[in-house]
């Protein structure tokens, strides 16, 4: 029996030779300036076997810079470093998307220049990274009506510069505490403008994004990341079904290359719902072990991952420790781990570049 995540997918208009997705990772390895690195070159060419990679969330725009030495999309040169990523991993015959991802209040001024935005002035309830170390998050400010159509424009911006370097397309990040997330979840959202209040109202912004992105490359070329339940950076939703189901049933007809959804924090009843709501590609983000993605039954496998019946499987930490992930698990070899966590934020080729292939480490 042959197992279904090394099958062929589609995804839009990306035709894929097996359902393995390298999740996003954000690794801190761009230049200052946002510039991917060599280092990054390397890193996602060197798993280009995978089904799909999506690449690590990237800013639109300066102020929505999360961590120091993350990768932007929003100038000329951020696009000219990321298409030497996108050549490097087409020559592996790889395909890439581009995450694109505003931290909204995740953010601070030593690190990006800018005083950080959000839906409402409620400071993240954490310490952020900065260029000196951590330090207390400073009170956002709360974006105007002009605030958000110029951000709007910006995901568009970002997205037509991410096709222009040679990616497929690019994922939505509404995830895990980002700004998107910030307007959906009840305790970072206290506005009472047209942004803000019931669930109909606080999914507005995110509609607007994905439609905005969708209209600049086309909605075959987009995708969107979710993350219900989760309480990453603060988060507190309230009405998580409520938002859910109203946020992808509005975007279910708009013809969106996939929905990709996160698991972590979830009840796996929402996620049935979810998945009759989305008539499309639905990517899985659970926690898996190695045996719930190598045994046959392969995606129908396993608790959550059945009930939301996902099409494909997008891993992260997998990927981030085994280069060859694919081609181990068809064989049923031995995987890496994560050797260090403290090593995937610091910076350099160790703990990024320097895991093995199973030919390297038989070699040696």
């Amino acid at each position: 029996m042959t197992n279904p995540l090394f099958t062929p997918a589609r995804i839009g208009s990306i035709d894929l030779p097996n359902r393995l997705v390298m999740a996003p990772l954000t690794r801190n390895r761009a230049h200052a300036d946002g510039v991917p690195s060599d280092l990054m070159v390397r890193h996602y060419a060197d798993r280009a076997s995978a089904g799909l990679i999506i690449a690590e969330g990237t800013t639109p725009n300066a102020v929505g810079q999360t961590y120091p030495d993350i990768p932007g999309i929003h100038t000329d040169a951020q696009e000219a470093g990321w298409r030497r990523v996108t050549e490097a991993v087409r020559a592996r015959s790889g395909r890439m998307v581009l995450q694109l991802q505003h931290g909204g209040r995740n953010g601070h001024p030593d690190t990006s220049g800018h005083l950080p935005l959000a839906p409402s002035a409620i400071a993240l309830p954490e310490d952020v990274q900065t260029p000196s170390g951590p330090q207390p998050a400073p009170v956002p400010r709360e974006m105007t009506l002009d605030d958000i159509r110029s951000t709007v424009a910006d995901f568009a911006a970002a997205a037509r510069r991410a096709v222009a370097a040679g990616f497929e397309g690019v994922e939505v990040h509404g995830a895990n505490g980002q700004l998107l997330h910030q307007f959906l979840s009840e305790n970072s959202n206290l506005r009472t403008d047209e942004y803000g209040g019931a669930p109909g109202q606080r999914i507005r912004f995110a509609v607007e994004v994905v439609r905005a992105v969708a209209e600049a490359i086309g909605p075959e070329r987009v995708g969107l990341r979710i993350s219900p339940g989760a309480t990453v950076n603060g988060m507190a939703e309230g009405d998580t079904y409520a938002i859910y189901r109203a946020l992808v049933g509005e975007l279910a007809r708009d013809g969106l290359a996939y929905l990709h959804l996160v698991y972590a924090d979830s009840d796996p009843r929402l996620f049935a719902e979810l998945r009759e709501l989305w008539p499309g590609v639905l990517i899985g983000n659970p926690v898996l072990t190695r045996e719930d993605v190598a045994a046959d039954g392969g995606l129908r496998k396993g608790g959550l991952l059945h009930a939301a019946g996902a099409d494909l499987i997008s891993l992260g930490r997998g990927f981030l420790a085994n280069p060859d992930l694919v081609e181990r698990l068809k064989a049923g070899a031995p995987l890496n781990v994560v050797r260090d966590k403290y090593l995937m934020y610091t910076g350099g080729a160790t703990g990024y570049n320097d895991y093995p292939t199973l030919a390297q480490a038989l070699a040696a």
